[in-house]
């Protein structure tokens, strides 16, 4: 008789709600971003007592007013979407591997133009609907300014416009990623990037990423670069067995690439902007620089 029983709980169905909640987390533990691209990324990073990201008290506004601009791997397109509240810039695209983060990051846009209120219900329902489609089709054009925006103008404009100003593309920048024809930039940003291009490319993709943004800068333009420390490389050296593989053929070092920067890819002058961003949560007290071409 407790033979039965026993065999009858054996073959018992699961409960529904049991066996959900096992496979989701099962699936949370297998989510690994092979290229850094976290989810709520910025919400461990800045944590919920900031009101802003500390990086962009370490940047100036001259460097972004009135100025087109590139995020590479902008995620969410949090830092992103602050630069152009915050700098007034005429212009500023977001590029990332991921098309979910892409799709996070038009979220993010959405929801910092309803916060404002500034910007005409039509207007925001018209582009919210426009913007699904331009993740995936959009071509890639030059960056210019659009009409009847004054980057001058009052910050309550530079709000009502900031669907024109803001943009995201998905798109692999190392490989394959490519502006349109005769695009280039006066400010490029590449915030926490670098470690995962060296593990997934390698040295010759890293060097690739420094002359890429070379060629996209215009002359005078500053290139900022928060590069991950060495030591944070071997944590995620196992996320993939190209990582694994990389890690170990990595040369370039972090404290290389100033040299490389400027020796190499023709960088003219550095200038470390790190004490200014002050206020990081542990653990992200990353070094920042300004290299001008």
């Amino acid at each position: 008789m407790e033979h039965n029983q026993q065999h009858n709980k054996r073959n018992q169905p699961e409960d529904k709600t049991t066996t959900t909640a096992t496979a989701t987390q099962k699936r949370k533990r297998k989510e690994v971003a092979v290229f850094g691209n976290y989810r709520n990324y910025y919400g461990y990073r800045i944590g919920q007592n900031l009101e802003e990201d500390p990086r962009l008290k370490a940047m100036k506004k001259d460097w972004f007013e009135g100025k087109d601009c590139l995020d590479i791997g902008c995620n969410s397109g949090v830092i992103t979407i602050a630069i152009a509240q915050k700098f007034n810039c005429r212009s500023i695209l977001g590029v990332d591997i991921d098309d979910a983060r892409i799709q996070d990051a038009y979220w993010t846009l959405r929801k910092a133009v309803r916060s404002t209120g500034a910007v005409l219900a039509g207007v925001a329902k018209s582009t919210e609907s426009k913007n699904v489609t331009d993740i995936e089709n959009h071509e890639a054009e030059s960056p210019k300014k659009p009409a009847g925006i004054d980057c001058t103008e009052s910050h309550h404009v530079q709000e009502a416009n900031l669907f024109d100003i803001v943009s995201f593309r998905k798109g692999n920048f190392v490989q394959n990623w490519h502006p349109g024809e005769n695009t280039s930039y006066d400010t490029i940003i590449c915030l926490s990037v670098s470690k995962w291009v060296q593990l997934n490319w390698g040295d010759d993709g890293l060097i690739t990423l420094f002359s890429k943004v070379w060629r996209l800068l215009s002359p005078g333009g500053v290139f900022i670069l928060e590069p991950q420390p060495w030591s944070s490389y071997y944590s995620n050296r196992l996320v993939s067995e190209t990582t694994r593989i990389n890690y170990q053929e990595i040369k370039i070092r972090p404290e290389d690439f100033q040299d490389i920067l400027l020796d190499k890819i023709g960088f003219r002058m550095v200038e470390d902007i790190t004490s200014s961003a002050s206020g990081h949560k542990p653990g992200f007290n990353r070094p920042i620089f300004a290299f001008w071409k």
